[in-house]
């Protein structure tokens, strides 16, 4: 192009460089992709005014940094261009045979072949999901679910079956012939996300067995199972059946989200396709931060790491029950989790949580009601309480500061923690103390055949409240 036309080009009047229509452009998955209801809520808790309840946040007092920036600065001093170049996409080899180590048992040892490293347990659930999920196939989820498993597997437009559940996990009774050749079931045994829920010791055999009997494939999702307050889990799925499980874990929870790494463990087969996927999604996951990682845990920091979290959260879980016995009104149940992060809730009948979001943040109030956690038939009246970000006086402070509702005023405010401030629970009290409230709860094989069409052909290397409710309780 000569200086001329060059000259031309540029002085073409403005209307005329207009972009193409990109929503004309978007595939059908594209199009039906939805915001996350708590990331959008999150985006307005970046204001500093507001108290948010919207975050399922780990607390930040957990982080260990001083441990990371040491391992980093070794890491790059020892071995820096390694951990700079690309690498192998299963991922850092001796993290992968610590995984292994960690996870397995004498009745079902994991090999390091079968454990990839992602980008986060999410990346997980995506890949899981390219690989498995063709439009139409039945996928089985609990009542409720994890949101972000639900965004993850929707862009590939699967038949989703809610499993009844209860305050011990899904029903297995409930998993009926009927739903014999569904790709599989999702499931979060431990101290779930949303309802803080632990599937009891003799559900999880019954639920394998029950697994067998269908020819079903399970996925186990774990980011929570290190943090039972008194230390103890039952057995995971994996290890009764560890022919038809994948299991996925994560160090957001025991190290720092920010790290975004987390593992899949999968029977052979599978593992090779999700590798192949993983390969055109991002090559692999950041090897500095796998070494880095690696680094702090193995020789054996998480053992005495993991106890302070357990401790923390165990005060601040015992500091929100006491607060809700005390101070919450008539009609409001919830449950006791025995670790994690979460606890459910659930308001009295008709209360729609998602009605009264604007009303909150017009008060610098931002919750997450619980309806988005619910694959079909939404509880409208439940709710999320997230406590790890709160120091338990706080807990305290927020629950007893409780100014009086407004004259004709009948709003509720439903709360879903992820603290920045912590008066948030006076607001709470004042929109339920209306007269319409009158009664307390007190609360103390193959798997060729399950690939998705897409990856067939690869050929590249409180429910409603969990009704646990706490000791003392009426209802």
């Amino acid at each position: 192009m000569n200086t001329h036309t060059l000259d031309k080009v540029l002085a073409a009047p403005f209307c005329k460089q207009t972009p193409p229509d990109f929503h004309a452009l978007f595939s059908e998955r594209a199009r039906a992709i939805q915001s996350s209801a708590i990331r959008e809520i999150l985006k307005v808790t970046e204001r500093p005014e507001v108290i948010s309840f919207a975050g399922g946040l780990p607390s930040a007092a957990t982080f260990p940094v001083d441990r990371m920036r040491a391992a980093f600065e070794r890491v790059l001093s020892t071995n820096g261009r390694a951990a700079l170049q690309y690498s192998t996409t299963e991922g850092y080899a001796p993290l992968r045979e610590w995984v292994a180590a960690q996870v397995g048992t004498p009745q079902a040892p994991v090999s390091p072949d079968e454990v990839l490293m992602v980008s986060g347990s999410q990346q997980g659930l995506d890949l899981l999901a390219k690989v498995l999920v063709d439009p139409g196939d039945t996928v089985l989820v609990e009542t409720p679910t994890y949101l972000g498993a639900l965004q993850a597997f929707s862009l590939f437009a699967p038949n989703y079956v809610s499993i009844a559940s209860d305050e011990d996990g899904l029903l297995p009774e409930a998993l009926s012939d009927a739903l014999r050749g569904a790709k599989f079931l999702y499931c979060l045994p431990n101290f779930q996300n949303p309802t803080g829920r632990l599937m009891s010791e003799e559900r999880r055999y019954r639920l394998a067995e029950r697994a067998r009997e269908l020819d079903l494939l399970i996925l186990e999702d774990d980011p929570y199972g290190a943090l039972s307050y008194d230390g103890e889990t039952p057995p995971s799925i994996r290890s009764l059946a560890p022919e038809r499980t994948v299991y996925m874990g994560s160090f957001s929870k025991v190290l720092a989200p920010g790290l975004r790494l987390g593992y899949v463990i999968a029977p052979t087969a599978l593992r090779a396709k999700l590798v192949q996927a993983k390969q055109a999604t991002d090559l692999h996951t950041a090897t500095l931060s796998q070494m880095a990682v690696y680094d702090v845990i193995k020789d054996g920091f998480l053992d005495t790491h993991i106890p302070t979290i357990r401790k923390l959260y165990r005060e601040q879980c015992a500091a929100m029950l006491a607060a809700l016995a005390h101070y919450m009104p008539e009609g409001v149940r919830w449950n006791a989790p025995r670790g994690g992060m979460f606890l459910w809730a659930e308001l009295p009948r008709g209360m729609d949580a998602s009605a009264v979001l604007a009303k909150a943040v017009e008060q610098n109030v931002a919750f997450v009601p619980g309806a988005p956690f619910f694959a079909a038939n939404p509880v409208i009246e439940s709710l999320r309480l997230a406590f790890v970000t709160v120091p338990p006086p706080r807990i305290e402070q927020g629950v007893e500061c409780s100014p009086r509702r407004k004259p004709g005023s009948s709003s509720l405010i439903l709360l879903d923690s992820g603290l920045r401030r912590n008066d948030g629970f006076g607001i709470l009290q004042r929109f339920l103390s209306g007269p319409s409230l009158r009664r307390v709860t007190r609360g103390a094989g193959s798997f060729r055949s399950a690939f998705s069409a897409r990856y067939r052909g690869s050929r590249y290397g409180v429910v409603a409240c969990s009704r646990r409710i706490a000791p003392g309780s009426t209802g």
